[in-house]
């Protein structure tokens, strides 16, 4: 995982070499629009079994986006971790949990085929052009991220890539959230 942030450091000194900050890009550092404690921006999906979901309707609910494609390594490498760790661990806490796999310009039928060859039981929803991922990433800032948001549509927290401390952290964060107080 350590050469993804060679990779991701290697661009940062290219772009700022020509005077381009991913914060003059409106983004930060990881390529992100969105910032924790930020709302999230509003969005609608449904998912290839045709429920909808938006960033009112979960209101109440804490809920991961996770950015993925079915031609990404690292978000198949990710994807089974969310699936145990997080979906199997979270889905049927009492505060309510959902874990939305977000397909990047992917059709409902490639979606489809995606998660049944991953083995992912949580809603995957097709985002036709990337409309949703850019609502909180730069267009080209690569997928492989995921949003958590608390039950009052609050930005919590932002991973990037498939950082297995970063990851833990992540499946902490959701824990505290989804536990009963």
């Amino acid at each position: 995982m350590k050469m993804w942030r060679i990779v991701g450091a290697l661009g940062t000194v290219v772009f700022t070499a020509v005077g381009f900050t991913p914060q003059a890009l409106g983004q930060d550092e990881r390529g992100f629009v969105v910032a924790v404690g930020d709302p999230v921006p509003a969005f609608e999906l449904t998912d290839i079994d045709g429920q909808s979901y938006s960033n009112t309707s979960l209101l109440g609910t804490t809920y991961v986006l996770q950015f993925t494609a079915s031609w990404c390594s690292v978000c198949r490498a990710e994807m089974p971790h969310l699936e145990r760790e997080v979906w199997q661990r979270f889905a049927s806490r009492d505060r309510g949990f959902v874990l939305l796999g977000v397909d990047y310009d992917e059709g409902a039928d490639d979606v489809r085929a995606f998660a049944q060859q991953m083995e992912v039981t949580y809603p995957m929803c097709p985002d036709p052009g990337g409309r949703v991922f850019q609502t909180v990433a730069a267009p080209k800032a690569g997928v492989t991220r995921n949003v958590v948001v608390n039950d009052q549509g609050t930005v919590v927290m932002l991973t990037r890539l498939f950082d297995e401390e970063e990851f833990a952290r992540m499946v902490k964060r959701v824990d505290a959230l989804t536990r009963r107080q």
